[in-house]
């Protein structure tokens, strides 16, 4: 099977601080991500989601493998639904560059279609218009995390 991969970046008008903190904040996704239902945080390196996607619900948790504040944080799913992301943070003057980078394995035939021209890559596009739009507004970010993770969660 193939997998898909997307890439979609945007200028924040903040500092870089505040949007790594605010990305951070993972319980807040649903708030800007179309496709994202909830998300719980269960401990510093692992989160479960509920996603929704063509119609399609699903479950899986998720590791992040590696994380440095301010410049970037890196996941991949645990239980066999093959998606892995990494979103990094540049300073471009008084912005902050995101780029969000996500691989995952489509199941269905409506994902598959979607991935194949292109859904997928104009969603993520949108979820980062929503994220901008999120933090700007409000000036501040949620809460924010600043550990570092190196390496696997799992063995």
């Amino acid at each position: 099977m193939a997998t898909s991969t997307v890439t979609a970046e945007i200028d924040v008008d903040a500092p870089i601080r505040a949007v790594y903190d605010q990305w951070t904040q993972f319980e807040e996704f649903p708030r800007f991500m179309s496709s994202v239902k909830s998300i719980t945080q269960l401990d510093d390196r692992r989160t479960h989601w509920v996603v929704n996607i063509g119609g399609v619900e699903r479950e899986f948790d998720a590791s992040i493998i590696d994380q440095v504040p301010d410049d970037h944080v890196s996941w991949a799913s645990e239980d066999g639904k093959m998606h892995t992301g990494r979103v990094s943070f540049r300073r471009e003057g008084e912005d902050t560059r995101v780029t969000l980078e996500m691989t995952w394995l489509p199941e269905t035939f409506a994902e598959k279609a979607g991935a194949a021209i292109g859904i997928d890559e104009h969603a993520a596009k949108k979820d980062l218009d929503r994220f901008k739009e999120f933090i700007e507004e409000r000036g501040r970010e949620t809460g924010g995390w600043r550990g570092e993770i190196h390496g696997s969660a799992t063995p």
